[in-house]
């Protein structure tokens, strides 16, 4: 996910607390971080610390989600304005945005626009972003019109989805918003369009106002909802005192603010939420490890997730569901109960599963 944001709207803070957040897990699995404005996470996962205590794993290997912190963004980006083309160059290797919007109020920190107003300030990045592509759009067109005149298969693909995302961006909306067919997604993604990426909107707020959110929030839930977009409401100012905390410190704190749970965890878990992303585990006294898959992936592409090989010799997928095995007490349990089944190559891996692949070499 790359972070984006106006200036001034709490983005480095949040990222700070992120990446300070990766840093106190590095005890459990190796952190990089690959360059200064790239941090490594993991998805917190309740499930996997029940199946490792339960199989009394060596080690926890949690999913992981990889934030990247992108350069402030100013109107006229889409014209090179500020740090425009890096910005722009850097959205398109990401898989989502996670878009942080100022809900403070405070006469310290200077808005960039002389305003506090989260809903015109992602229209802003919403804008930059629609210029971008549309140009993007223009120049591709231009390139393939000889393709296209001769008869080309594949660029007459190309023409036709450009032009139906073109009148969508000049009509001011999102490349998202253009419904594809299935036969046409694969040639959609290769246009890597900038307005094509799901966006979350990070509503960041007061200390006071982290529990139940705010009037500038409540805005952008409102806007969200009607983009079909999500949104999480969060303190980056708590979150960065948290992550300087070890985790009983953390929770008693977050208690005392009447919070459940950290907001970067709640990030976290809307971004993989998102990405229409789902976890199976595996599990034994090695290691208990999640292993991240899109939803809808069978069981042979799931194993492949672990080792290629996995997939090409797939003979078939030991399954235990995550209540069955939890239910149980342990895998021999679950198994003496009935429960695990053993599944084929059509079989739809389930958010949750304990997984074991039996393969050819």
């Amino acid at each position: 996910m790359g972070i984006v944001g106006l200036p001034n709207v709490g983005k480095s803070t949040l990222f700070n607390a992120l990446t300070r957040t990766a840093a106190a897990q590095a005890a459990n699995f190796p952190f990089c971080t690959i360059e200064p404005n790239v941090g490594d996470v993991a998805v917190p996962d309740a499930r996997l610390d029940q199946l490792a205590a339960m199989a009394k794993s060596k080690q926890t290997i949690p999913a992981r989600m990889t934030f990247v912190d992108i350069a402030g963004l100013v109107k006229g980006a889409s014209k090179g304005e500020g740090l425009g083309n890096q910005f722009l160059a850097n959205i398109r290797e990401v898989d989502a945005i996670a878009h942080v919007l100022r809900c403070f109020e405070d006469e310290d920190v200077t808005h960039v626009d002389g305003r506090v107003d989260p809903v015109a300030d992602a229209e802003t990045i919403e804008t930059e972003l629609i210029i971008a592509d549309m140009e993007s759009i223009e120049k591709r067109l231009q390139n393939i019109v000889r393709k296209v005149r001769g008869g080309d298969k594949e660029a007459v693909q190309q023409e036709r989805l450009m032009k139906a995302a073109m009148a969508a961006l000049e009509e001011g909306k999102p490349a998202r918003s253009v419904e594809v067919a299935e036969d046409d997604l694969k040639a959609w993604r290769m246009l890597q369009l900038l307005t094509t990426k799901p966006v979350l909107y990070v509503c960041n707020v007061d200390e006071g106002d982290a529990a139940e959110g705010n009037a500038l929030s409540a805005r952008v839930a409102e806007m969200a909802a009607a983009q079909g977009n999500s949104h999480v409401v969060i303190s980056a100012q708590i979150e960065e005192e948290i992550s300087q905390l070890d985790a009983e410190e953390a929770q008693e704190f977050l208690s005392e603010l009447g919070l459940e749970e950290a907001g970067l965890d709640r990030l976290i878990k809307a971004g993989y939420a998102l990405l229409g992303l789902q976890t199976y585990f595996t599990v034994g006294p090695k290691e208990a490890r999640a292993w991240t898959i899109p939803e809808g992936t069978l069981a042979p592409q799931a194993a492949g997730v672990i080792h290629g090989d996995f997939e090409k010799g797939f003979i078939r997928a030991e399954t235990i569901g995550f209540a069955d095995y939890v239910a149980a007490g342990s895998e021999a349990a679950a198994k003496e109960a009935g429960k695990m089944r053993a599944e084929g190559k059509a079989y739809e891996v389930k958010d949750g599963d304990v997984l074991h692949f039996l393969f050819n070499t």
